[in-house]
């Protein structure tokens, strides 16, 4: 036999160890999750008391009779857990509808960040004040763009059954048609279906199950979340909100960019067919400190 063919084969066999050991190396399902669930927790303590600008865009699309049919918000949205709470929530803290102020922007914001009390009771208070001026006849609060994180906290990940998609079209299906929603080969695409009781997001009036359910989009070696999709549905209404995000200097975090949504009602006996879609941009990123007159904001 040849040196050359003997250092051919060994060659071969090398290549083929490193395949195997390639192989060894790619990350489990399980690994990913923990990986997703570490990211969370970072992103939850790091940005904790980081505010951002909103400007969000809703609309009535149907032809029923409606006394507002479209509403440009602008606000200021902040991740705060209350102290005693369990879990953060995202608060939108709207100063200016349709052009017009409605609150003076430096007072409530840096007060609640720094006298927020009362656990959970208090989170949901914030969340309900959250919407107070969204349009259209379907009444919502999960309409914020971190919503579907929460999803991936270790606390709540026993809540879901997880699967990697097997379809390599289900990547890039039913996603908005703007430049920040785009799906990269890296990128593992995560569905997510709610299997505990009761659920996390509740029906506010008959206090029903509404699980949740769509797909994470994540960086399998980092965890980091490029794309959440959350589905929702109780009665005849169904809501889905997506939102992308992207590298801001907070923290090597990737924070929101762009969040669409779709409400829709598919109409029983004599109701008609309902629907609102709304749009949302985040930009103006700081971090608010307690100092000893208050709270100030100072960029990231």
């Amino acid at each position: 036999m040849s040196t050359r063919l003997v250092r051919s084969i060994g060659f071969l066999v090398f290549a083929a160890l490193g395949a195997h050991a390639a192989a060894q190396r790619r990350p489990t399902l399980q690994d990913v999750l923990a990986r997703a669930a570490a990211y969370i927790e970072r992103y939850e303590q790091e940005l904790s008391g980081v505010v951002a600008e909103e400007q969000y865009v809703q609309d009535v699309t149907t032809d029923t009779a409606e006394g507002v049919r479209h509403r440009t918000l602008r606000s200021d949205i902040l991740l705060i857990r209350p102290a005693g709470g369990d879990r953060y929530f995202q608060f939108r803290d709207v100063f200016e509808v349709d052009g017009e102020p409605v609150r003076d922007r430096n007072d409530r914001l840096e007060r609640l960040f720094l006298q927020s009390s009362g656990g959970f009771d208090a989170g949901l208070a914030i969340t309900r004040d959250s919407a107070r001026y969204n349009i259209g006849r379907i009444d919502r609060t999960i309409n914020v763009p971190l919503m579907a994180l929460l999803f991936l906290d270790r606390k709540f990940q026993r809540q879901f059954r997880f699967a990697v998609s097997a379809d390599p079209e289900n990547k890039t299906r039913g996603l908005p048609n703007t430049a920040t929603f785009s799906v990269s080969v890296d990128v593992w695409a995560v569905e997510y279906r709610e299997t505990g009781d009761p659920t996390i997001v509740r029906d506010p009036y008959k206090h029903r199950n509404v699980p949740s359910r769509g797909r994470f989009w994540i960086e399998p070696e980092s965890g980091r979340v490029l794309m959440t999709e959350h589905i929702a549905e109780v009665g005849d209404v169904r809501a889905t909100v997506r939102v992308s995000y992207q590298s801001e200097p907070v923290d090597g975090l990737l924070v929101p960019i762009e969040m669409r949504e779709t409400y829709t009602r598919s109409g029983r006996g004599r109701d008609q067919p309902y629907a609102i879609e709304g749009a949302a941009t985040y930009s103006k990123f700081e971090r608010l400190q307690a100092g000893p007159h208050g709270a100030t904001r100072r960029p990231n």
